[in-house]
């Protein structure tokens, strides 16, 4: 499925957050050329250039819309959530979530390794991992939901404290 991205649109590149498309280009690469989307990621302000080819394996996608915004809210509300004990495992399927990165899997993500740090304190590579989870949980939902940032945090604090957690500072 080709998705077409026009100049202005927030898109989300995943494991690296929310961005708008910059530009339209076409460029060579070898002898052949490749039309490629310029992507200013807000988060990082860092520069990405996109193959049209690769938009597909790189999961980059539109804004998640409100009505799987509110989904998400209640997921991170609800008391329950499976957690895998076995850390490697947990470790590579919260790595494929992240990289396929639909909000609803960084929220598992995010919500998982929450459960977990309440329980015991996480390795530095969780710690990072519920650093990025939470950074773009908050920039999906505030764009999704036309918030600052600050308001994103503030809803996404009084939403899991309904599941008894505490919502992360920033690392």
């Amino acid at each position: 499925m080709i998705i077409n991205f026009h100049i202005g649109e927030k898109v989300v590149y995943p494991n690296y957050g929310v961005g708008t498309i910059e530009n339209i280009r076409t460029r060579a690469f070898g002898a052949q050329f490749e039309p490629f989307y310029l992507l200013r990621l807000a988060y990082r302000s860092m520069t990405v250039m996109v193959p049209f080819s690769h938009v597909g394996d790189l999961g980059l996608r539109r804004v998640t819309k409100s009505a799987e915004v509110n989904r998400v809210l209640n997921f991170l509300a609800e008391v329950k959530c499976k957690t895998c004990p076995d850390w490697k495992n947990r470790f590579r399927e919260n790595s494929e979530r992240m990289r396929v990165g639909t909000l609803t899997e960084v929220a598992e993500v995010f919500k998982t390794l929450l459960i977990l740090n309440k329980e015991k304190p996480l390795s530095f590579r969780e710690k990072k991992m519920l650093d990025r989870a939470r950074q773009l949980l908050i920039s999906e939902v505030a764009i999704a939901r036309s918030l600052a940032e600050p308001d994103a945090v503030d809803l996404l604090t009084r939403t899991v404290a309904k599941s008894a957690l505490k919502f992360p500072e920033p690392m």
